[in-house]
C-alpha cells in the first residue's frame, strides 16, 4: 500500500476568512430574538469570547450565563436562528468578507496534491457544521475540504482531532491513524486543540492573536500569514 497522505485541518475564521463579523453578529441577534426577557435582564447579551471556542460551548456558556435550561433540542432551536441570520449577514452587502492573503492560492496548489495522493485537506473548527458550510460557500471554498470535525461534534475543541482523524479514515478507505497530521489556526486554543491529540501545528497572526503571543505557546510553525504559498508549503514540506 502507499504512503499516507498527510492530514491538513483548517481552522475557518481568522485562518481562512474573515466574514466581517457576521458570524459574531448572528449570535448576538439571535440571543436577542429568542431570549429577549433574558438578555434584557442581563442588561444586554453577555460579553463572548469566540475567539478559537466552539460553536456548542459558546452556546452552552450563554445559556448559563442567562438561565436558559440547557438541551439538545434548545441549542437545535438556537442553531436554527443563528444560521437564517448568518446566511442573511453572508448575503448582505455590509457583511461581506474575504479570503485571507493566500489561502485561496494555497488551496488551489493542497489540491493539486490531493490529487496526487500526497495530501488530505479537511476542517477542524468550532463552527457548528451546517455554519461552517455556509461561511465556506459564501467565499467558494467548499470543494477543497473532504471531511472535518464540528463544533456541534463536541463543546471542547480537544476533544475535535480524533473526530477529525476518523472521518478523514472514513473518507479514505483506510486507518489513518498513524498518518501525518498538522492543524493549521490562528488561536492558542488552535494549539492546544492539537497537542491533545498529538499533532503538529500551524498558527498564523491573521485572527484576533498575536504573532508574540501565539509564539508563547510554542508551535510547530508560526507565521505572520499565509501570503507567501511557496513558504507555506515549504515548512509543511510538502513537494
Amino acid at each position: 500500500m502507499g504512503a499516507l497522505p498527510h492530514l491538513l485541518l483548517f481552522d475557518i475564521d481568522g485562518t481562512l476568512l474573515n466574514t466581517g463579523g457576521a458570524g459574531m453578529r448572528a449570535f448576538v441577534t439571535a440571543f436577542e430574538e429568542l431570549y429577549p426577557d433574558k438578555v434584557a435582564g442581563q442588561g444586554g447579551v453577555p460579553d463572548i469570547d469566540f475567539a478559537g471556542s466552539t460553536d456548542s460551548g459558546i452556546v452552552m456558556g450563554m445559556f448559563e450565563q442567562l438561565q436558559i435550561a440547557d438541551s439538545s433540542e434548545e441549542r437545535e432551536r438556537f442553531y436554527e436562528t443563528y444560521l437564517g441570520l448568518l446566511k442573511a449577514n453572508m448575503n448582505a452587502s455590509t457583511d461581506k468578507g474575504s479570503l485571507l492573503n493566500g489561502v485561496g492560492e494555497l488551496l488551489e496548489r493542497l489540491n493539486g496534491y490531493y490529487r496526487d495522493g500526497k495530501v488530505l485537506p479537511g476542517l477542524l473548527t468550532g463552527n457548528i457544521a451546517a455554519g461552517a458550510r455556509v461561511k465556506t460557500d459564501c467565499y467558494g471554498v467548499s470543494e477543497y475540504f473532504h471531511f472535518g470535525a464540528y463544533g456541534d461534534d463536541h463543546h471542547d475543541r480537544n476533544q475535535l482531532g480524533p473526530v477529525a482523524v476518523q472521518r478523514a479514515s472514513d473518507f479514505f478507505g483506510r486507518d489513518l491513524t498513524s498518518a501525518p497530521v498538522t492543524v493549521i489556526g490562528d488561536t492558542v486554543k488552535d494549539i492546544r486543540c492539537a497537542r491533545a491529540f498529538g499533532a503538529h501545528v500551524l498558527a498564523v497572526a491573521t485572527g484576533s492573536i498575536s504573532l508574540s503571543e501565539l509564539g508563547v505557546h510554542e508551535p510547530d510553525i508560526l507565521l505572520e500569514t499565509l501570503g507567501d504559498v511557496d513558504g507555506v508549503l515549504a515548512q509543511l514540506r510538502i513537494s
